[in-house]
């Protein structure tokens, strides 16, 4: 077991990682997730913790915190009427069955092919955060019938490789199918349930090549567990806040714009380390 002298530097960059990934949940309402992967895997490998699996924990731990952010953030939009729970009903089931798959397969894979995944996923969003417009649409409703059946499990399995609850995917694939944002966002907050809960509860029976990280149950790191838990608490509101008192789109596309230098990192730091 770590000595606190060793463990504090850990703890002080948790702390860091949560108000930061609190902070812009809030402002600009992706989720906390597509922060928290990479900078927990940033984290840990420069304090040492480093292993071929060390991509497995950061995901596992990301969604566990999503369990709680995200039933925070259900019960909050449901007070306010803005969630859809005809579209939830419909699609939940689906994309738990792919979340459940989703550890399957990543479980399976090498930290380095997993760097390669949140790359390519994560440039992709960092695109659509950066040049995506609102009038942007590629159907007048959400699938039906076996393109839901195919679309639901997909959507659960990718946030799973990506360590995400239902924003960075969910909003986006509501909106471009005239979903309205507000209730897009309230909406991605159940998804984000249905991906976390099931993938989480897996992640604890999984058995990976922890790299050494203090406390790890199964493949999620519980002192940043419960860190990261209470940061994104405060600083969230902060966020949102903040985004009640400007105009938060050019700050969704500066963020775009640092989310494709993350993920090309991430996939430069897969191929040559």
């Amino acid at each position: 077991m770590m000595d606190i002298p060793t463990l504090l530097p850990v703890l002080a960059s948790l702390i860091v990682i949560g108000g930061f990934a609190g902070f812009l949940a809030g402002l600009l309402g992706v989720g906390g997730g597509i922060v928290v992967v990479p900078a927990f895997f940033y984290a840990f490998q420069s304090l040492g913790y480093d292993g071929p699996q060390l991509m497995q924990v950061c995901l596992a731990t990301s969604l566990a915190t999503i369990i709680v952010t995200s039933i925070r953030s259900t019960q909050s939009h449901h007070k306010k009427g803005a969630v859809d729970w005809q579209i939830l009903r419909q699609w939940a089931p689906g994309i738990a069955v792919g979340a459940i798959l989703g550890v399957a397969l990543a479980a399976n894979l090498q930290s380095q092919m997993l760097q390669l995944i949140f790359g390519g996923l994560g440039a992709t969003i960092g695109m659509y955060l950066a040049f995506g417009r609102q009038s942007w649409s590629i159907g007048e409703a959400l699938p039906t019938g076996l393109w839901r059946i195919v679309i639901a499990p997909l959507l659960g399995g990718l946030s799973v490789l990506l360590g995400i609850g239902g924003g960075s995917l969910g909003v986006p694939f509501m909106t471009l199918h005239r979903v309205p944002i507000h209730r897009a966002v309230a909406t991605a907050a159940g998804f984000g349930l249905a991906i976390a809960v099931p993938s989480a509860l897996a992640w604890l029976f999984v058995s990976v090549d922890a790299p050494r990280l203090p406390w790890t149950l199964g493949a999620v790191n519980l002192p940043a567990f419960f860190v990261i838990i209470p940061m994104t608490f405060i600083f969230a509101p902060i966020g949102a806040n903040v985004a009640h008192r400007m105009d938060a789109r050019p700050l969704k596309r500066l963020f775009g714009a640092f989310l494709l230098l993350v993920a090309a990192n991430m996939v430069r730091s897969a191929l040559w380390g």
